[in-house]
């Protein structure tokens, strides 16, 4: 034990949150000594990172992938004890799709870095020959960026991929197949801070650190239920729905003030047969009673930044400010299921289509044979958002069908719509300067989640760190 963690012994760490940076700083303080209390409004834990049951299907609310080099959060599941849910590719492969076209896959070699990537670019016919070698001459421009470079922070990812010679083609074919689902932005609204360090860390830094993660159960079966066992083995008081209302700095600390009761999901799904509505998934609008207030030497919220703003607005009117700029960027996932298997990959990318990504879900989501559950994830879904069920339905059944030539003939047998308005941390240019540190400037008081200044974009992996820092921080303090 560190002597940081060590002088949390016996003092008590109110943590504010139950998803991955909540439970990491929970167990990290649990272990230095302190005695730790979990609160979450919800009925579950995993925050953003959960699953509902609709019709007998265990269905997550969105796919989150990770690579080989989110090491935070691997060895979470490990001391969740649910590795063994999760699947890593031996080597980075992806298939990508396109109308009309037959399929290709990028696929790493076994060269060392950056020369691993060479033969899959030179084989992806997505792009002309030409097209290939511009974008290795600006690939290899990447990895000389420095992502801390303030001056990396005025432009977009898309005007420097611009300047380098990629145009939107190239963009569309190849930078954003990684780009949306790790910064939730397209290249041209993304910061080059952040896609520099996406690129550098997850395809140019080793041969291995881009090889993708699959959660093979769902995400219940992977961190929330094993979260609230890893918990209360390690003595972590959890008290779920609890909305903490209010905070005040006490002459030996923080008071949190909050109302317990059942709880509320709010997480809102719709769909349904024939695109019609049926409704959440799991919204529970029970009233919350009971006001009570905590006592804690330290207090680590670790909610959503749009969440957080509200409940530091009194004591950190600055990092409330910051965060009321930082905005938020959506995810919208739509669930299809057929009456019998349409696709053969496990996952794959589209191309010069409206399909970002889908995902075989049939297994983890227990779908009855022959049907088979296929996931669609779009990543700033600004424009989705607006689109109704029947819209989203019109527009992405033909565009599936497009790629995947047995949906043709096959039956949609359900059609449902879950939608994260306020997914991530919108990763615009400027982003930097407005992601506050875990210390802040009341005493006690600590700041968790993928949105402070972890370095990373807000992925599984920048939560999990967020919550390591937030506990060494609550510790030291103590």
């Amino acid at each position: 034990m560190s002597r940081a963690e060590s002088a949390g012994a016996g003092a008590h760490v109110v943590v504010i949150g139950g998803g991955l940076a909540g439970i990491a700083a929970a167990l990290d303080c649990a272990a230095g000594g302190a005695r730790v209390t979990l609160l979450e409004v919800r009925r579950r834990l995993g925050g953003a990172a959960y699953s509902f049951e609709r019709d007998g299907l265990q269905i997550d609310n969105g796919q989150h992938v990770f690579l080989r080099c989110c090491v935070a959060y691997r060895a979470l599941l490990v001391r969740l004890g649910s590795e063994h849910r999760v699947a890593l590719q031996r080597r980075l492969e992806i298939p990508v799709l396109s109308p009309g076209q037959e399929p290709v896959t990028l696929r790493r070699g076994a060269l060392p870095a950056p020369l691993h990537l060479a033969g899959a670019l030179v084989r992806y016919s997505r792009l002309t020959l030409r097209q290939r070698l511009g974008a290795a001459r600006a690939a290899l421009a990447l990895a000389r960026l420095d992502p801390l470079d303030p001056a990396l922070e005025e432009l977009t990812f898309g005007e420097w991929l611009a300047r380098h010679g990629q145009g939107p083609d190239a963009v569309d074919a190849l930078w954003d197949l990684i780009a949306l689902p790790t910064l939730n932005l397209p290249a041209a609204q993304a910061s080059l801070a952040l896609g520099a360090f996406v690129f550098r860390t997850g395809l140019l830094s080793g041969a291995e650190a881009g090889d993708i993660g699959f959660h093979a159960a769902t995400l219940s079966e992977t961190i929330g239920e094993p979260a609230a066992r890893a918990l209360a083995a390690a003595g972590v008081e959890v008290r779920l729905g609890w909305r903490a209302e209010r905070l005040e700095q006490t002459a030996t600390g923080m008071e949190v003030h909050g109302r317990s009761g059942r709880g509320a999901e709010g997480e809102a799904t719709d769909g349904g047969d024939e695109g019609g509505l049926d409704g959440s998934a799991s919204r529970d609008r029970e009233g919350l009673s009971g006001a009570e207030a905590l006592s804690a030497e330290a207090v680590i919220v670790a909610l959503p930044h749009t969440r957080a703003a509200t409940l530091l607005h009194a004591l950190l009117p600055e990092v409330t400010a910051r965060l009321s700029r930082l905005a938020s960027s959506p995810i919208v996932n739509l669930h299809v299921v057929y009456d019998r298997p349409v696709c053969e990959l496990p996952f794959a990318a589209g191309v010069r289509t409206p399909v970002q990504y889908l995902f075989d879900r049939t297994a983890a989501a227990g779908a009855p044979a022959p049907s088979q559950y296929l996931a669609v994830s779009l990543s700033g879904a600004d424009r989705e958002m607006g689109m109704s069920v029947d819209a989203l339905r019109e527009r992405y059944l033909p565009a599936l069908a497009e790629l995947l030539p047995r949906a043709r003939q096959a039956k949609v047998e359900r059609f449902l719509v879950t939608r994260e308005h306020a997914a991530t941390f919108r990763a615009a240019p400027g982003v930097a300067a407005l992601r506050p540190a875990a210390e802040s400037a009341v005493p006690g008081l600590v700041l968790a989640g993928s949105w402070t200044d972890t370095g990373w974009p807000a992925t599984l992996e920048g939560a999990v760190l967020s919550g390591h820092t937030a506990a060494r921080v609550a510790l030291a303090a103590l």
